[in-house]
């Protein structure tokens, strides 16, 4: 069974190279139903200028276009960083009952670091968390990534969005 979880993360880096090779933080994620890749996406925050264009988002609207509902029953999410609290939040409404997940992300993740969202029994649905699938290859890529940009200077980054920001 691991070795069909490590097959789907490895359609999820592969989405995460997608990203990176267009300058996007490199996250992607892809959700299977039934043993069938519905749904397959990368961060496209800088191409599309849509804060919400995540990788889980993005892959969430493919799999209900692909199954003709919101409701992704029977369905497992995976995905290379943590999940945010959005994200965690749209695979609670979108009912998905598994999520697994590379790297942890200790700046803003919602599946075991800062809190588990997915998980909490106040909510109406939860979802199962497995976290560290492939964590090195996943976070390998992030931190490559990130390097690149910190070595391009502030320049970078503020054409990036990632510059100061003024009130």
């Amino acid at each position: 069974m691991l070795d069909e979880h490590a097959r789907y993360m490895r359609y999820a880096i592969r989405e995460a190279e997608r990203a990176f090779d267009v300058g996007e933080v490199p996250i992607g994620c892809v959700i299977v139903h039934e043993g069938r890749l519905i749904g397959k996406a990368h961060n496209q925050r800088e191409m599309l200028q849509d804060p919400t264009a995540h990788a889980e988002v993005l892959a969430i609207t493919q799999a209900a276009n692909a199954l003709g509902s919101w409701r992704l029953e029977n369905t497992a999410l995976y995905v290379t960083l943590e999940p945010c609290p959005m994200c965690a939040g749209a695979i609670l409404l979108a009912r998905i009952p598994c999520v697994y997940f590379g790297a942890y992300d200790p700046k803003a993740g919602v599946c075991g670091t800062f809190m588990n969202l997915l998980e909490d029994k106040r909510f109406n649905h939860q979802a199962e968390c497995t976290p560290g699938l492939l964590a090195e290859e996943c976070g390998a890529l992030l931190s490559e990534f990130f390097r690149n940009i910190r070595s391009q200077g502030p320049r970078r980054a503020k054409l990036n969005g990632n510059g100061p920001v003024s009130c």
